[in-house]
């Protein structure tokens, strides 16, 4: 990966399973963190899918532990002595029963930092429940928003509960809980909710909703807000070959760019930002219009005519076409972070 292991000092000890956890875990490692995985002796569910096991998992310390025993709660407890993190994704109250519970590891260690992921928090109406990324989504008003034309949710194959609401604020709760250790040399305790990090990360919805039920009269459906079907300028259309074409020209220099390339310059004005209403009939019209527009050429074409135009279109990629892509051949991580300067 060639990251610089910027965490190499610190040990977490990881009892997760399946996704929001390992995945945790695994952005830590990656950045130098040093991870004792533990499994049950049954081994972490997650193996039943290879490759999935491995892309969590990779450069980690796996062990067997049967939490169930009394000699694997004292050899966890040897282990969290002198570990930095615990990172556990069981249901509230798992952990006190077993005596491994904040307060309890506290004067254990008095610097551990503990993060417990669960899919409603530590407490609430909701946090005795069981549930998975569909549910978290569900109750966030997540699935709700996502929707076909004919007004089905649709399912979506990336578990944004799990990794967006679970796995991100897990590392972020984590490293700030770390720097408080650090800091104070007091220990701390990180309580994850899934669904309550899906809920704070909708920014963008309640904004433009209550900007474009003013529009409308009412709140949007599905493909009429700003950011979900209700532009011209940002929307998805359909190629002649049956494929899909992202346009997302959401600003005046882009949208204008984009209707020069089309041979369109009539449509260079007809912007949100000169005065075109959303989910006017005007702007229907021209929504209507690009996409008689896109539909007369098959996918690579519109490619070809876009590879040099930076004007924000691109193809919508298959997964398989995605792995293939030159995008995506040099292996990297999400983040780049370099000591010394680039220049």
């Amino acid at each position: 990966m060639n990251l610089p292991p910027l965490l190499a000092d610190l040990t977490i000890i990881d009892i997760t399973r399946h996704l929001p956890g390992p995945f945790a875990s695994q952005m830590l490692c990656d950045l130098g963190a040093h991870i004792i995985k533990l499994e049950p002796p049954e081994g972490d569910p997650s193996r039943t899918i290879g490759h999935l096991f491995q892309a969590v998992n990779r450069n980690k310390e796996l062990r067997t532990l049967d939490l169930k025993q009394a000699a694997g709660r004292g050899e966890l407890r040897k282990l969290l002595t002198t570990a930095d993190v615990f990172l556990e994704g069981f249901r509230p109250g798992v952990m006190h029963a077993m005596g491994l519970d904040f307060k309890a590891l506290q004067q254990l260690n008095p610097k551990l930092v503990m993060c417990s992921i669960t899919g409603y928090g530590q407490s609430g109406v909701m946090s005795d429940k069981a549930g998975h990324d569909l549910n978290f989504m569900a109750m966030a008003g997540i699935l709700d928003q996502q929707r076909s034309l004919q007004g089905q949710p649709i399912m979506a194959n990336i578990q944004w509960g799990d990794l967006a609401g679970g796995s991100a604020m897990a590392v972020i709760g984590i490293l700030a809980g770390v720097i408080h250790a650090q800091k104070t040399g007091q220990a701390c305790y990180v309580d994850v909710s899934m669904t309550h990090g899906l809920w704070a990360q909708q920014l963008v919805p309640p904004a433009t909703g209550a900007l474009t039920s003013v529009l409308l009269g009412r709140m949007p459906g599905a493909g009429e807000d700003l950011l979900n079907g209700g532009l011209p300028c940002y929307n998805l259309y359909t190629t002649q070959d049956q494929r899909t074409l992202a346009v997302a020209a959401l600003e005046l220099k882009f949208w204008r760019l984009f209707s020069y390339t089309v041979g369109k310059p009539e449509w260079a004005n007809l912007h949100w930002s000169q005065g075109l209403v959303m989910n006017s009939a005007a702007s229907n019209t021209l929504k209507e219009q690009v996409a008689a527009l896109i539909q007369q050429k098959p996918l690579a074409e519109w490619q070809a005519l876009f590879a040099e135009v930076d004007a924000c279109v691109t193809p919508v990629l298959s997964l398989a076409e995605a792995q293939e892509h030159a995008l995506f051949q040099a292996e990297r991580q999400p983040w780049k972070i370099h000591t010394v300067p680039l220049h």
